[in-house]
């Protein structure tokens, strides 16, 4: 689970997904820069992704 690795990566992938905050609003409810949010948004969708594709 990946709020087990990094709950900061795993918060923004809630605000991202389920409120549809853009990465700037996103970066400021979490207090983290916007090239932090970028770099924790590109892991969070790569990590996603081969999550998924262990179940295949």
């Amino acid at each position: 689970m990946l709020a087990n690795e990094d709950s900061v990566k795993a918060d923004l992938v809630k605000l991202r997904f389920f409120t549809g905050l853009s990465i700037d609003q996103a970066a400021k409810v979490l207090g983290i820069s916007r090239a932090t949010a970028i770099r924790h948004w590109s892991f969070a969708r790569a990590w996603l992704f081969n999550q998924l594709r262990k179940d295949v």
